[in-house]
């Protein structure tokens, strides 16, 4: 920005959402037309640019006030706040793109100087120079493209004076709706999104939240969310790049191991992709970590370790950007990301990203086609605001990546080399999302705020492949049958409510009603299996093809509704040095599961519970925040199987409870944070005597420790460790009591770090290392993958061509190719890791 300082039901009922949207947007802006003194009023200034002011002592100083030597103390750093520090003791207004500042810093500058000379030594070696705007104004400008003509000395200003400074279009959002500005370095934001709250600083929640942003997804070249948490301590991927789906354990719990998807898209579940979810449409991706049923809702496939929030790019400024990109051995494409804003005042908004890739893997005898388009509509008016977001993914595989099955018994056997691929070129994936979601919110009063939305997805998946290839032995021999599969799921949500803020006493309140619907109906056709093939892990073959069942038909396989209201209010005293945030939400839950492949009722479930939150904030100085909270999960019961004696009957909804504490230090450049957490979850299990009840119990402790920002002006450092402690507290089989948990390690360590190279300006070396320790496989803790890790290093290179800024990239991951067993899914299957890997790109903004 520019400072001065699947189905025809689905089908219908997004069309009717998009014209629902648009001939709203529509409404609000003739409303708005009737309050053009106050829109004018916000937004009467030229639209791109935002004032750094100086003193309000400015106009009355003039032009002699350009001839005094000033004393000024401004350390080395990062240019932008540097800039700020000097508008405040030298009293110059300054103007300026933001992106001419974007990875520059400065030596700083200690001493007495002319405001302008003060400038110019604080320019040095930025590639910046600057010249007078009007006659109040200083702007930066690059020289590469504008000629200057200054006399000696520098510019000299006949008057210096401030002027009303125009709310930008972040402003003029609520506070719950607005992104938080980054933190230094550019790689995490100040906070993100805490459920109904909304985005809240991190200083000020009682919860432990990261939100990654643009910057640093395209810097590490991730396409899609798994790879763009590579560098968070509490999140593990359970599958490897070269799958057609994502899923995650987090804080030692796995989320969006079904088919309904479990990423939020802007807070809200039923949007995003079921089973992938690229970056392309990605402004930020937020991690909000342990259950949060009263803050999110219940999870559509009740994960309770954690939220992951993919937030939509929507347009700021203007932007058009351009991006090459390719992969070894011969993946290649490009995206083209264009944002606008129109109108007298700014205050219509249209984003446009859309990208195609396709071609070979590092991954033998696999290739993968993506294509992506999403538009990000918006209005934001004096009292009405509102967004439209339309999202389409397609993604194809041949010959995906599949996890193993390890035989009861056998020995994990070494891992193989990350390119061997056990699948067959006649095996492949094919997977369409299309999404849409339509906010908006209307401010009452300044203190009162309405809001509702309205969206859903649909996905379509047809595949040919084994879902799991068995490892019979301790030499990698596999059997594999693949099977068809035809799946579609219609998602659709809707929700609305209230936030208001008031006070009572010297008590102020931040109060949140919300009340929320969320349907999905599954269909599925599985096929029967027609043959299958033999192979091994460290020597595939290549198996004669086997013809499959294909079925058009999708019979009914599930549907649910659900349904809740939840209530929060922050409290907060002292200039909010004191936070307590107190809530609830009623949940109901209703299912209807169906016989596979035929379609007749099987079992329904309606269950209902409700679920708390207690979190308190004390912050004993600024830079300082204490927390703790007390939080539930819900997850949907199980219903007992056919095996069991009590076939049919519907458990109660598993209900999991976390204890947290923690401090939270900002150093100013750098961010810490120490956590130490419990969650405790029951499980549903067999007894010897097979009957099925909620008689296991798992628990989890665990300490975090998360570092971000900058360590120096040229040197950014981003990572953490986890020390996890899980264990099966309660078991119907005695022998597993004790016993550690599947897929939950002892120790998670991520470490990646930036060195702006001295020698050459603008280019960047990066390095990560992620190290996962020990994971087991079974419940009896008889097989494990060993311990692993993994190195990752990068060149990045920005600059300017024909006056347009260019960034080079360039990313190795496993760079020593090691190979190593990724992780494991609840449900005991496991990926090899992903082999060395080449990234180049070339981005310019046009």
């Amino acid at each position: 920005m520019m400072v001065m300082q699947g189905r025809d039901v689905g089908a219908r009922w997004l069309a009717r959402g998009a014209l629902i949207g648009v001939s709203v947007i529509t409404m609000s802006h003739a409303a708005a037309a009737q309050q053009h003194v106050s829109a004018r009023r916000l937004f009467q200034t030229p639209p791109r640019f935002d004032l750094v002011p100086g003193s309000t002592q400015m106009a009355e100083h003039s032009a002699e006030q350009t001839t005094i030597r000033v004393r000024v103390s401004i350390q080395a750093g990062p240019l932008e706040p540097a800039l700020a520090a000097l508008s405040k003791q030298v009293q110059l207004k300054l103007a300026y793109k933001t992106s001419l500042t974007e990875h520059l810093f400065t030596a700083g500058i200690d001493g007495d100087f002319l405001p302008l000379e003060a400038l110019a030594k604080l320019l040095e070696n930025t590639g910046l120079t600057y010249r007078s705007a009007g006659t109040s104004t200083i702007t930066l400008v690059n020289p590469r493209f504008v000629q200057l003509e200054a006399p000696p000395g520098g510019v000299f200003l006949d008057e210096l004076s401030v002027e009303a400074q125009r709310a930008s279009i972040a402003d003029s959002m609520s506070a719950a709706s607005a992104l938080s500005a980054p933190y230094a370095g550019g790689q995490v934001a100040r906070g993100g999104r805490i459920g109904l709250l909304g985005n809240v600083d991190t200083a000020k929640t009682p919860f432990n939240v990261t939100s990654y942003t643009d910057r640093f997804i395209r810097d590490r070249q991730a396409s899609t969310v798994s790879e763009a948490l590579i560098l968070d301590p509490s999140v593990r991927a359970t599958q490897t790049t070269g799958a057609p789906f994502d899923s995650f354990y987090i804080r030692g719990f796995p989320i969006n191991e079904g088919t309904s998807g479990e990423i939020a898209f802007d807070g809200i579940y039923g949007v995003a992709p079921s089973l992938r979810v690229l970056t392309d449409y990605a402004e930020r991706i937020e991690v909000l970590k342990g259950p949060s049923a009263a803050l999110s809702g219940i999870a559509p496939n009740g994960g309770i370790g954690g939220v992951i929030n993919v937030v939509p790019k929507r347009a700021g400024e203007d932007l058009t950007r351009v991006t090459l990109d390719y992969g070894s051995i011969a993946r290649g494409g490009g995206q083209l990301d264009v944002a606008r804003r129109y109108g007298a005042n700014r205050e219509w908004g249209a984003r446009f990203v859309g990208s195609l890739r396709g071609g070979d893997t590092p991954i033998d005898r696999q290739s993968e086609t993506t294509g992506v388009a999403s538009l990000a509509l918006d209005y934001q008016g004096d009292r009405f605001r509102a967004w439209l977001y339309l999202l389409a993914q397609d993604d194809r595989f041949t010959a995906p990546l599949r996890p193993f099955l390890l035989r009861a018994g056998v020995p994990v056997p070494r891992a193989a080399g990350g390119r061997l691929n056990l699948s067959q070129p006649w095996e492949y994936s094919k997977v369409d999302d299309r999404g849409g979601l339509l906010r908006m919110e209307y401010d009452l009063s300044d203190q009162i705020t309405l809001f509702a939305d309205i969206g859903g997805s649909q996905t379509g998946v047809e595949r040919y492949f084994a879902s799991a290839p068995t490892i019979t032995n301790v030499l990698g021999d596999t059997t594999t049958a693949p099977q068809y599969y035809n799946l579609g799921v219609d998602r659709l949500t809707y929700d609305a409510g209230i936030r208001t803020k008031f006070e009572t006493g010297f008590i102020r309140h931040a109060f949140a009603v919300q009340a929320s619907v969320y349907s999905e109906d599954t269909g599925r056709e599985l096929s029967a299996v027609r043959g299958s093939y033999l192979s091994n892990i460290y020597d595939p073959v290549l198996a004669p093809y086997i013809a499959p069942v294909i079925s058009s038909f999708r019979p009914r396989l599930s549907d649910g509704t659900l349904t809740g209201v939840s209530v929060a209010d922050t409290m907060s005293v002292l200039d909010e040095r004191i936070l307590l945030t107190v809530g609830m939400r009623q949940q109901r839950i209703e299912a209807r599961n169906y016989v596979s492949n035929v379609g007749t009722l099987a079992s329904s479930y309606d269950q209902s519970a409700t679920s708390p939150l207690v979190g308190l904030v004390v912050r004993p100085w600024e830079t300082v925040s204490l927390y703790g909270n007390y939080i539930e999960g819900l997850s949907r019961g199980d219903i007992a199987p056919a095996t069991a004696t009590n076939f049919g009957e519907v458990l109660a909804p598993y209900v999991a409870r976390q204890v947290e504490a923690g401090v939270k230090v900002d150093f100013g450049r750098i961010g810490t944070s120490f956590s130490a957490f419990q969650i405790t979850r029951p499980i549903g299990e067999l007894s010897p005597e097979s009957r099925y009840a909620q008689t296991g119990e798992q628990t989890v402790s665990g300490l975090e420790f998360n570092v971000y920002g900058e360590i120096a002006p040229d040197m950014r450092v981003l990572g953490g460790l986890t020390l996890l402690d899980g264990v099966r507290t309660r078991s119907a089989l005695a022998a597993n009591v004790g016993n550690r948990p599947i897929g939950v390690p002892d120790v998670q360590l991520n470490l990646g770090a930036e060195w702006d190279l001295p020698w050459v300006s603008g280019l960047t070396l990066n390095g990560a290392v992620i190290y996962t320790g020990r994971q087991f496989v079974d419940t009896a803790n008889a097989q494990a993958l060993p311990d692993w890790a993994r190195l990752d290093l990068g060149l990045r290179y920005s600059t300017l061509l024909e006056g347009r800024r260019t960034t080079f990239r360039a990313n190795v991951l496993n760079v020593t190719g090691a190979d190593y067993w990724t992780g494991v899914a609840s449900f005991g299957t496991f990926f090899q890791g992903a082999p060395r890997t080449y990234l180049l790109s070339m981005s310019i903004d046009l």
